[in-house]
């Protein structure tokens, strides 16, 4: 049954079409009660109850960030100072793979993976494919899920010391590894909690395995 966030879905939705034709700070500072009291505080509490279900379903403690509307510029040609999409994550205190949540006028989702690998991350990442690339590509298929497109672009090489012919030479190219899936198409009448739990579900075969990864 309906759990009420579908109203702060269609409200987001509309906010950002409006915003997406003025993305500007004079219509965000007139609109700004309308997001924080229609969209900002109900996502929170969405990523309050989602965080308690993760931790309670995964065995393991998850912490909810509910991105800012405001954009960094300092590093982009686009100057737009707002997102036009709603984006929350679920990660752990510790590290491992996160789960995150995102409503955007082209997609509404839920994913999971390793993003920013750099550095020992990196190298970790590279050596738990090496490892255990069979059980992650097990675990995909029974899943039903595909590998997303998030992040830096891969490499076009396989990365030494590993052989260009590598069994799993397109996930050692790869700078993060994150799968999506999108919400099953019924989520108003099952509720949006509920939807996103089934979505996680779904992915935690994959999930498992890369929290081997450590």
């Amino acid at each position: 049954m309906a759990d009420g966030f579908e109203q702060m879905v269609d409200e987001a939705l509309a906010f950002f079409k409006e915003l997406s034709t003025r993305n500007e700070k004079a219509f965000y500072e007139e609109h700004k009660v309308r997001y924080v009291e229609e969209i900002k505080k109900p996502a929170e509490f969405l990523a309050s109850l989602i965080a308690e279900d993760l931790s309670r379903e995964m065995g393991r403690t998850f912490g909810s960030k509910l991105f800012r509307i405001h954009r960094d510029v300092r590093f982009s040609k686009d100057k737009t100072p707002y997102n036009t999409h709603l984006h929350v994550l679920w990660s752990q205190p510790d590290g491992g793979p996160s789960w995150f949540y995102g409503l955007a006028a082209n997609y509404h989702m839920v994913g999971m993976g390793v993003m920013g690998l750099q550095g020992d991350g990196l190298t970790r990442y590279r050596a738990f494919v090496d490892r255990e690339g069979d059980a992650l590509k097990e675990a995909l298929d029974a899943s039903g899920v595909e590998i997303s497109d998030w992040g830096p672009d891969p490499l076009k090489r396989v990365p030494k010391p590993y052989d260009q012919d590598h069994p799993h030479g397109d996930l050692l190219r790869r700078k993060a590894f994150t799968v999506r899936s999108d919400l099953a198409k019924d989520w108003r009448e099952t509720g949006l909690v509920k939807a996103v739990n089934d979505r996680a579900g779904v992915m935690r075969p994959v999930f498992e395995v890369l929290q081997r990864m450590g």
